[in-house]
């Protein structure tokens, strides 16, 4: 599966970090469930499984379509915009 939103992403990006989520360690929190990466910026941030679902946050925010997870061994992206995985 694919979207139209994936042919628009960067060859690649960096993550924000790898600590954890970006926005929950900035405001010294550390309770996120799983992680996922903006494919578009790099932002790290938790699921909507976490207390803050800080990666519906950004994408709400910034308008970045296209997650991936950014837990070890998946592999899979998630499309806000489309509502599915591509």
């Amino acid at each position: 599966m694919t979207c139209p939103h994936v042919a628009t992403l960067p060859e690649s990006v960096s993550p924000s970090t790898a600590e954890g989520c970006t926005d929950c360690l900035a405001a010294d929190e550390h309770n996120w469930a799983h992680l996922r990466m903006c494919l578009v910026c790099g932002h790290v941030a938790c699921c909507d499984s976490s207390p803050r679902r800080h990666a519906t946050a950004h994408f709400h925010a910034e308008g970045h379509p296209v997650m991936r997870s950014f837990e070890p061994g998946e592999d899979w992206r998630w499309c806000y915009e489309d509502r599915r995985v591509v």
